[in-house]
């Protein structure tokens, strides 16, 4: 999973925007909750306030299933923390290393 260090959650406006443009684009339910979550997940999710994903399709080609259910649960239960603000010893630069290497 690609670093992040805050979840925005959309409006409901938005949502329903997103939700609405997702039923458009595919008949499957199963495919279009993925292309949905992908793309809430794209407008949701920040490292150091730049988007972390260009659309919905970056988050379905880095994201695992498990990945994005995790990201938005976090999001609808208003648990949108980033890694540093869920542990306090949790090293920030240490985390880059190690992600990059």
């Amino acid at each position: 999973m690609r670093p992040w260090d805050e979840l925005r959650p959309p409006t409901a406006g938005r949502l329903l925007y997103l939700w609405r443009a997702s039923r458009d684009a595919a008949e499957d339910p199963m495919e279009r909750s993925l292309l949905c979550n992908a793309r809430v997940l794209a407008e949701s999710c920040f490292y150091q306030g730049e988007p972390v994903f260009r659309d919905g399709e970056a988050v379905l080609e880095s994201l695992t299933t498990r990945e994005m259910e995790g990201l938005l649960r976090r999001l609808s239960s208003g648990t949108a923390l980033g890694p540093a603000e869920e542990n306090p010893v949790f090293d920030e630069a240490r985390f880059e290393a190690l992600w990059e290497g």
